[in-house]
């Protein structure tokens, strides 16, 4: 339970980095069914900045967003924007990808930006190291996140608002064992797994899942950070895993790629040029309820705004239907065959993808 409601996992979070779901309104989400969405400490201090923010009440009044909202702390940026900072053992000194302006985050400043946020769930401040990194860099950084983690445990946050500490270690088990038992022991309201989907294959992410949720309560959510294909998703929830988000359906969308219960495809193509069919046979959105393919296709090609309002609608109602359906699997007893039958039908339709 959050401040602003239940939260039923398994659940996937579509991401809201600067404060919106691209291409998709708050209602529209709503309509969606989707629980929780995801916002970026980092994006939203460089803009519109947390001055703004905390004057129009936070976060959910800022982007008219009533449900509960999860925000990443930044840590994610060490890694993806490791040509732009400089880490010490306060924090991290960022140069703008904006503006070049200097901006620095540390455990404290993360806290206290979250807090401004208002958001439900805030993440600890932490190194998301790069793959591949040796054992010496993979241990120092584990160190220094949890010598983060212990600050942002003891700072203060709004009335309700929840914490969640994460794992990392990259592909190192007693590194992962090591960080997930010490986050435990700081008593946490909720953990992620860190530092995977950042480029090493699928089975060494799986590896890496399978190093830390073991080592973590499991009545407490536990939550793998920027994943993942509809397949991998599936086989996490198998592995325990509670709650997902990534930018996969959403930015795979603006550049015409559909994802259905067979596989992938590109409304680009030329064989859906004539195809008078809906995007995914038996699909009850409403992209697929009143348009073609070969429309959404004219409409990429065009350059038309609404093509990509459209293929995202599509890729967000079939993510966030796999997990309501995954959740009612659970609950039937059934989960096991479902994911059996889902993965199989999938891979049919993407033999030349390796990563189902």
């Amino acid at each position: 339970m959050t401040v602003h409601g239940l939260v039923e996992t398994p659940v996937f979070m579509p991401v809201g980095t600067q404060g919106t779901v691209k291409c998709m309104s708050p209602e529209e989400l709503h309509e969606l069914g989707s629980q929780i969405i995801l916002g970026n400490t980092y994006h939203l201090m460089t803009r519109p900045g947390l001055d703004l923010i905390r004057k129009v009440g936070g976060l959910h009044r800022f982007m008219a967003w009533d449900g509960p909202i999860l925000t990443d702390s930044g840590g994610y940026q060490v890694f993806s924007l490791a040509k732009l900072r400089r880490i010490s053992e306060a924090g991290v000194e960022f140069q703008s990808h904006v503006d070049g302006a200097r901006l620095f985050l540390g455990p404290r400043e993360a806290m206290a930006a979250q807090a401004a946020l208002g958001s439900d769930i805030a993440m600890v401040f932490d190194e998301c190291a790069p793959w591949p990194c040796d054992r010496e860099y993979a241990c120092r950084s584990v160190d220094l996140s949890l010598q983060w983690a212990t600050i942002c445990r003891g700072g203060e946050k709004p009335n309700g608002q929840l914490l969640f500490g994460i794992v990392q270690g990259s592909v190192y088990p007693e590194l992962r064992e090591r960080c997930a038992r010490e986050l435990t022991a700081m008593e946490f309201d909720g953990y992620a797994v860190g530092g995977v989907s950042v480029g090493e294959p699928e089975l060494e992410m799986l590896a890496q899942v399978d190093m830390s949720v073991p080592h973590l309560p499991q009545e407490k959510p536990r939550y793998v950070m920027g994943v993942g294909t509809p397949p991998q998703m599936l086989k996490m929830i198998a592995r325990g895993v509670d709650m997902f988000d990534c930018v996969l359906p959403t930015r795979a969308a603006r550049h015409g790629k559909v994802f259905t219960a067979r596989g992938s495809y590109s409304i680009r193509a030329a064989d859906c040029r004539e195809d008078f069919g809906p995007l995914e046979n038996g699909c009850d959105c409403y992209a697929c309820r009143k348009f073609s393919r070969a429309y959404l296709r004219h409409l990429f090609w065009a350059n038309e705004i609404l093509g990509l309002r459209l293929l995202t609608w599509h890729n967000l109602h079939m993510y966030l239907g796999l997990i309501r359906r995954a959740r009612e699997a659970i609950a039937a007893g059934g989960f096991e065959e479902f994911r059996r039958e889902f993965v199989a039908h999938y891979k049919e339709g993407n033999e030349q993808d390796e990563n189902v």
